[in-house]
């Protein structure tokens, strides 16, 4: 099964180097070194400049005769360099040819340029999903996902978010049971917990422009216990409801609501796996009520409950009784 990796001048190598690790684990724990055939694709000879000082040497490039290609995967340049036309015309010509096409991070830009995602449910890093909405219109693009499948197409967020993907195509060749397996070896979920909208709502606050919101939301970080409803918020920035909100979601691509919620999660999450304060604690710190309303908001938002949360991500650094005491015995497999 030949998965090629085209990587533009400039690409994150972790979109490449993530990628092609799951896959080659994979047919390591399969004993079959052909059963992933990874290729590197360049736009033209000679290595590829990639990010962290590194230079990658291509298997092929576009100007190559074709050969059959099963899974072909684009990364992305983060400096969003100029698009190579010729690379854009070697996809529209390739991407019917293949079974699965997808992109990791800013790679969907270069998919987008070459007018294979038009009405597509596509995604990518959250920092740039605005600018792929204002530049590419005719796209469902949903910002939260980590990785998203429309037909045989797939879009992947952040740079680390092609290992998801990659483990995620390794199930559907060779079922759960090596996928499991390859997650296991590389310390991976196999299905990471929740979306992107884990990012931090601090940095989502200063990612506003407009000084009255800026003051709302600082205002939101400090005062989690507070009445924090949209009449309340609209009144504290001296505007209507109907202003306020308008106003708040073109800066921030989110309701203000969202924005409360993400600011409640974001500090029960840092209590969580820092402290070793009880779920009940957590949330009436945070403004949730109670530990049932925290609960909810969780699964809600991120897909597990706030316990299993702190079982996941809580800090080594943790104080030592911050492990619930039902956690299993060390010899445990």
């Amino acid at each position: 099964m030949r998965i090629a990796l085209l990587a533009p001048a400039g690409v994150q190598s972790l979109d490449i180097v993530g990628p092609a690790e799951v896959f080659w684990e994979a047919a390591r724990r399969l004993g079959d070194p052909s059963a992933y055939n990874v290729q590197l694709i360049a736009g033209s000879a000679g290595p590829v400049r990639g990010t962290g000082g590194l230079r990658f040497v291509a298997d092929r490039h576009i100007f190559d005769p074709d050969e059959p290609i099963d899974t072909l995967l684009v990364g992305g340049d983060p400096s969003f360099a100029t698009v190579d036309p010729a690379m854009v015309q070697w996809l529209r010509r390739r991407a019917g040819t293949v079974r699965r096409l997808g992109s990791v991070c800013t790679g969907v830009f270069l998919l987008a340029a070459a007018g294979l995602l038009d009405g597509k449910r596509v995604t990518t890093h959250w920092e740039c999903a605005t600018r792929l909405r204002n530049e590419y219109p005719k796209l469902n693009i949903d910002s939260d996902q980590i990785f998203i499948r429309d037909g045989n197409l797939f879009t992947t967020a952040g740079v680390t978010a092609g290992m998801d993907l990659a483990l995620a195509l390794v199930e559907e060749d060779h079922g759960r049971e090596l996928a499991l397996i390859v997650a296991r070896y590389m310390v991976m979920f196999l299905k990471r917990p929740g979306g992107q909208s884990q990012f931090s709502a601090h940095l989502a606050a200063q990612m506003s422009g407009k000084s009255k919101i800026q003051q709302v939301q600082q205002y939101v970080l400090d005062n989690l216990t507070a009445p924090l409803s949209v009449d309340n918020l609209a009144e504290r920035a001296g505007m209507s409801v109907r202003n306020f909100t308008r106003v708040f979601r073109q800066e921030m691509n989110m309701t203000p609501s969202e924005f409360v919620d993400a600011a409640r999660l974001d500090a029960a999450r840092l209590l969580l796996e820092d402290s070793a304060k009880s779920l009940q604690q957590v949330a009436i710190r945070c403004g949730f009520g109670n530990a049932d309303g925290m609960r909810r908001a969780f699964v809600r938002n991120i897909g597990i409950g706030p316990g299993e949360y702190r079982l996941r991500f809580r800090s080594a650094w943790a104080p030592a009784n911050h492990a619930p005491p039902s956690c299993p015995p060390t010899n445990r497999p």
